[in-house]
């Protein structure tokens, strides 16, 4: 079992700079989307999670080549060795459901397990079954698999009951195959789904409506190769500039986009942070040992971001005051607050509102990860917390940070990796 260890105090600061990796929300569904054509596909600005290495394992079982250099990335899919995405792959991450709609547009036949219990909530696929179904697809349920088959897909109009990253991404590729014109209507806002976008246009896509919420996609006979470049992790830059704002510290973030971050800068000038913008892909964060509380609620792009309501919850149990974070995203999104209460914080949960009164000091412990940005929010109050603070199960940390404790290093933490 790996653990991460940290030694922390009450008045550690961060200094430095530090690089911010690729999205691993965008280039889940920038990989899957090379099941669209038979030519390759480049990506660049790969980032080194394991998410990416668990897609990739899954591109080879279907029948994909793949050449990972570095932090570029070549897949190929000249021809299909298996139609089907097994449950030891989806358990292991549920983004593997983004074959679906690929396989189904190119070969007309798909077999992708159900994806099974979350440790953060249900995320239902209905949206995504229902959607390959107005566009013509035949889909049953068996034995914990999604059987999908169509001879040729065609366009309509779907409006999605609610907004969701997942299902827009797999309904646009699977349109960019159909006969005729496909209307999506509530289509998710996040960058990720542009950059998706912007990769398919690349490739021979007829795309109108990139980043609306209404996309029009015209369906074409083939798709081809195309190079792209992944946008930065906008969760991955949130978490370093709650890090600096923790540690009354200072650190510049390079190769991010600013404006990806709207929310999360405005949330941390709130509470008292620095946040200072230097050009178009770099930010500088100064903290401060003032914070206020604010009270806080998820919700989709543009709104605040789900994947920072346990990072914020550390910063919020440092300002002098109470706060009310609400989650409206996922049922079952609060299983770091248990490990939190370990280290000292103050935090009462009553349905989907977490009550976190501070300031709390807080001392280190033995905890342990429930899922990835859970452990990214005990990584936090580890820094902060006086002594020494164990991460059992560190591997979560892996699937959508990359080196993130070589990174913390570099900026002045006493944090290690150990196994045990």
């Amino acid at each position: 079992m790996e653990k991460i260890k940290i030694l922390g105090n009450h008045s550690f600061q961060l200094k430095g700079k530090i690089k911010i990796s690729g999205s691993k929300n965008a280039v889940l569904p920038a990989i899957t989307a090379s099941l669209l054509t038979k030519e390759k596909i480049r990506l660049k600005n790969i980032p080194l999670v394991k998410d990416v290495f668990t897609i990739l394992t899954l591109m080879k079982e279907l029948g994909g080549d793949y050449n990972l250099k570095k932090n570029s990335l070549s897949v190929q899919v000249k021809k299909i060795r298996s139609y089907e995405a097994s449950y030891e792959l989806v358990r292991a991450m549920r983004a593997s459901i983004l074959v679906l709609g690929p396989l189904l547009a190119r070969y007309g036949k798909a077999v992708v397990a159900l994806p099974g219990g979350c440790a953060i909530g249900s995320r239902p696929i209905d949206l995504h079954i229902h959607g390959l179904e107005k566009l013509g697809a035949s889909i049953s349920l068996e034995h914990g698999y999604i059987k999908a088959e169509a001879k040729k897909l065609h366009g309509t109009e779907i409006t999605f009951e609610k907004k969701s990253v997942g299902a827009t991404e797999n309904l646009i590729m699977a349109a960019c195959l159909a006969q005729g014109e496909t209307v999506l209507k509530n289509c998710s806002l996040e960058p990720e789904v542009p950059n998706l976008c912007e990769l398919l246009v690349k490739m021979g896509a007829k795309i109108e409506g990139v980043g609306r919420e209404i996309i029009r996609i015209q369906g074409v006979k083939e798709l081809g190769g195309a190079t792209h470049q992944i946008i930065p992790d906008r969760i991955e830059a949130g978490t370093f500039l709650l890090a600096g704002a923790l540690t009354h510290g200072e650190i510049v973030l390079t190769h991010t986009l600013p404006n990806h971050l709207d929310t999360i800068i405005e949330k941390l000038r709130f509470s008292g942070a620095k946040i200072e913008k230097l050009n178009n892909h770099s930010l500088k964060v100064t903290g401060t040992p003032e914070l206020r509380p604010q009270d806080i609620t998820t919700s989709p792009y543009p709104g605040f971001p789900t994947d920072m309501q346990a990072q914020f919850i550390v910063l919020m149990t440092q300002a002098y005051g109470t706060s009310i974070i609400t989650e409206t995203i996922f049922d079952r999104r609060f299983s770091h607050i248990n490990e939190l209460l370990r280290l000292g914080a103050n935090i009462d949960v009553y349905g989907d509102k977490a009550i976190v009164k501070g300031k709390t000091l807080l001392s280190g412990a033995e905890t342990i990860a429930t899922d990835l940005r859970a452990s990214a929010s005990l990584v936090l109050a580890g820094l902060i917390a006086n002594g020494k603070t164990i991460i059992n199960d560190a591997e979560h940390l892996d699937r959508g940070y990359e080196k993130i404790e070589e990174k913390l290093k570099a900026l002045g933490a006493h944090i290690e990796r150990i196994n045990e």
